[in-house]
């Protein structure tokens, strides 16, 4: 296990991966202000692009690095010659080269794994001529067999990687199964570990927090999760687990994360569902009776962090079908009228039927309407 003092290095993503996503394309001062929110929240390490597709695309990757952000800016690259020249073209302090690994990748590739060997021997001493920092990474790495990724993280260290990357490229792995693979893997070479997880099952945000907990250096992801398929592990989910978890220290500034995952959906034209983790606009809302009451009383008794931690103003409370008394008569006071807890009750009966009339919530208004309704027919119950 780590110990708690020790940092895991957070590598993101978003500008490679996440722009893999099918159909994203980011623009030149898109990717450039993203690049800068992401240095400004404290990301250690931004992986910038893959100078490999384009001209336009090292012209992109050189601009960033013109930047001089406070952070260590590396580019991606296949195993091959032509595609580490095209990166030292533009001038990012690192690169990370990616190998097959799996007998599926090789086999689809007509390669075998002295290949892997050959390549790492050749390419790895190489890059370490041109850039200040070198990674590696297993494609497939959790459809490898256990025999194949112990020798390739051995004959990754033996070759002068500084770091090897365990991708799993197809989101199969689980939270005690990559944890497993880890603490096997840090016993195989002195090496630093990195984990690369994606969501296809769902559990993207899970494996990346157990590899780090399991002994590993680094983890990689995305911003609201972008990235192929089911996309990446989020890098606002891991940064607040991180955080909440008491024992794991970061760089990251989680107050700005709302306010970059926005500028990244935007620029990918993704929607942030209301319910997505940590950012969704639905995390801070709250209709139940109970649950509304208690947060009255204390802000966290149903909300596992403030919503000033990820840079939003406040929690909200919505008046519907399950709402109680105490909810009717806060949102009635933001709107400048008070009422007891009597009066409150009164207004349940007519709240629920409106909003079953409407199927969601109401707004203030439509609350204000009903409360008004309740006055008028109080006054002509009296007058009668």
């Amino acid at each position: 296990m780590n110990s708690p003092e020790r940092k895991p290095w957070i590598i993101d993503t978003t500008l490679r991966d996440g722009e893999q996503a099918p159909g994203v394309v980011f623009s030149k001062s898109e990717k450039k202000t993203i690049a800068r929110k992401l240095a400004e929240a404290g990301i250690d390490e931004l992986e910038i692009g893959y100078p490999a597709i384009s001209p336009e695309e090292r012209r992109v990757i050189r601009e960033i690095v013109s930047m001089r952000l406070p952070a260590r800016l590396t580019s991606w690259a296949r195993a091959k010659k032509e595609d580490i020249e095209h990166a030292k073209a533009t001038g990012a302090e690192g690169v990370h080269i990616s190998f097959p690994v799996s007998g599926l990748y090789l086999r689809l590739m007509e390669k075998d794994y002295d290949w892997v060997r050959r390549q790492l021997e050749t390419l790895v001493p190489e890059a370490r001529k041109h850039f200040g920092f070198v990674s590696v990474g297993g494609q497939d790495a959790t459809r490898a067999t256990p025999e194949i990724l112990d020798r390739f993280v051995t004959d990754a260290f033996e070759c002068g990687a500084e770091r090897v990357r365990i991708a799993d490229t197809v989101g199969i792995a689980t939270p005690f199964g990559i944890a497993r693979t880890i603490s096997r893997l840090k016993s195989a070479a002195p090496v630093a570990l990195e984990f690369h997880a994606h969501n296809d099952l769902g559990m993207a945000t899970a494996n990346a927090f157990c590899a780090i907990e399991a002994g590993c250096d680094a983890v990689s992801v995305s911003a609201t999760g972008l990235g192929e398929r089911a996309g990446n592990a989020a890098l606002e989910e891991v940064a607040l687990a991180l955080k909440l978890s008491g024992t794991r220290r970061t760089s990251i500034r989680t107050d700005l994360l709302h306010e970059l995952c926005r500028t990244v959906a935007s620029a990918a034209n993704r929607t942030i569902e209301d319910q997505k983790a940590v950012i969704g606009a639905s995390v801070f809302r709250h209709e139940s009776g109970i649950h509304c009451n208690a947060l009255l009383k204390h802000p966290l008794s149903y909300q596992p962090f403030l919503p000033g931690e990820i840079g939003k103003k406040s929690h909200e409370f919505v008046i519907g079908k399950h709402s109680g008394s105490a909810a009717i008569q806060h949102v009635l006071a933001a709107c400048g009228i008070v009422i007891d807890r009597g009066q409150a009750g009164k207004l349940l009966g007519p709240v629920r039927v409106a909003a079953d009339m409407k199927k969601s919530g109401l707004s203030s208004a439509e609350l204000e309407d009903i409360y008004k309704q309740y006055l008028a027919n109080t006054l002509d119950t009296c007058k009668s």
